[in-house]
């Protein structure tokens, strides 16, 4: 069965990390662009960071760099979100999304046609 399952979303204060896992099942990560997006409530959704482990591709939006970093454990199957130096602005659902047999890395949703069901992120005092 081809699935994404996301996992380690919660509560944490400003300034704190959480580490989000995605993990796959059904195919093989490396032939895939894997992304994370978040969706605020009154939102529209948005590609935050993307991997592309075939072509040693990483890519993410202004807002993160220097505090989200993507990475993939092939043998596990599994892709992760560490997030440092979070702030209320991140809070959202966060979803992993996978496009096929691409060489690029986009962070456009229209792109990914599976999806996981999403874990949530508060970021609150």
């Amino acid at each position: 069965q081809v699935q994404l399952v996301e996992s380690g979303g919660g509560l944490v204060q400003p300034g704190g990390s959480l580490r989000l896992s995605c993990a796959v099942s059904g195919f093989t990560l490396d032939y895939y662009a894997i992304s994370w997006f978040r969706q605020a409530p009154g939102k529209e959704r948005e590609g935050v960071s993307c991997i592309n482990e075939r072509y040693g591709d990483t890519e993410y939006i202004d807002s993160v760099k220097g505090r989200f970093t993507i990475s993939m454990e092939i043998a596990k199957n599994t892709v992760y979100l560490q997030m440092n130096s979070l702030k209320p602005e991140d809070m959202a659902v966060y979803y992993c999304a996978t496009a096929p047999w691409r060489s690029d890395c986009p962070l456009d949703s229209v792109e990914y046609d599976l999806w996981g069901q999403g874990t949530q992120v508060t970021v609150s005092s």
